[in-house]
């Protein structure tokens, strides 16, 4: 007896993006529209530390972008009927790239910061002090607006490390702001901008391991397998558990399958029903496909055995 479920209400209901895309659409449009201003500034003060900043404010641009479109597309259903689990998974394409972006900017500073080594550039500590400032106030509002989406959903929680590291970067721009006004000198705004570019590589990688973990399917840090199969063998009337795999396939969206052996004289659909409602009530699993085999059923290797 095979059995497999799904909760209805479409991908919004159970896509974690989904659920958070106006949050996504008014960072974006609040970042967005700092960024135009952030980097003008920058090109006009000539400051390196607040043009890597635009530089990481447009990263943010694109990856909120990106979050929010694979949000939108997650909620469409599949008309092509190839794809069973529907578009789910864009949400974490779109973390992907989040963190390709991070790199990017990060690789771009440093080759900038580099190249500065050895000059001494006029820069317009006025005008840095206050977009480093603003930018800051900005950083914070979004961050506030994203933080509980960051919790539920990878392309959110992309997001919410991109402003997470902006915001660092903000505040380093008034520091370097404050340092150049006070001894004239450049070399702080380039010793910051390489610093902003180092922590927005850091955030990329660790952001890229999660990203990478849901991809190859390893099992969800929060499950235990051996817990999870050890609760369902010691279910009334299991005798084994055998093929149970555990992975994500969104953000949000964790899913489960096994296989239950029985005694032959075993009530399998009440089997079945305690088995749902463990995975579900113990270990949060919702979206679960389950086997029932009577105790005498063997697959043609285990006949061979």
């Amino acid at each position: 007896m095979g059995h497999s479920h799904s909760h209805g209400g479409g991908a919004e209901a159970l896509s974690a993006g989904g659920r958070h895309r106006s949050r996504l659409a008014i960072a974006l449009v609040l970042i967005g529209g700092f960024f135009v201003v952030e980097l003008v500034t920058a090109l006009l003060t000539r400051s390196l530390s607040l043009l890597s900043d635009a530089g990481h404010m447009a990263a943010d641009v694109l990856t909120l972008a990106a979050a929010l479109g694979a949000a939108t597309v997650a909620g469409r259903g599949d008309r092509s009927g190839r794809r069973s689990f529907g578009l789910y998974r864009i949400e974490v394409f779109a973390s992907l790239f989040a963190v390709l972006v991070m790199l990017a900017v990060a690789a771009w500073v440093l080759i900038e910061a580099i190249g500065r080594l050895g000059t001494a550039p006029e820069i317009g500590t006025t005008g840095m002090l206050v977009v480093g400032v603003l930018g800051l106030a900005v950083n914070l509002v979004v961050m506030r607006i994203l933080s509980g989406g960051a919790r539920e959903s990878l392309a959110v929680k992309g997001a919410y490390l991109e402003v997470l590291a902006d915001t660092v970067g903000s505040i380093g721009v008034v520091v370097a702001g404050v340092l150049v006004a006070l001894t004239g000198s450049a070399l702080a705004d380039t010793v910051v901008a390489l610093a902003i570019g180092a922590f927005v590589a850091v955030r990329a990688v660790m952001l890229g391991r999660e990203v990478l973990g849901v991809l190859a399917q390893e099992t969800p840090r929060h499950l235990d397998p051996a817990a999870v199969q050890a609760d369902l063998a010691a279910l009334d009337g299991v005798t084994e558990v055998h093929d149970l795999h555990l992975w994500t396939l969104t953000s949000g969206m964790d899913v489960a399958t096994a296989h239950l052996r029985v005694e032959e004289r075993a009530d399998a659909h009440g089997v079945l029903d305690a088995a749902q409602e463990l995975l579900r009530t113990r270990h949060g699993l919702e979206h679960c496909t389950l086997q029932i085999e009577p105790e005498a059923h063997r697959t043609d290797e285990e006949s061979a055995w």
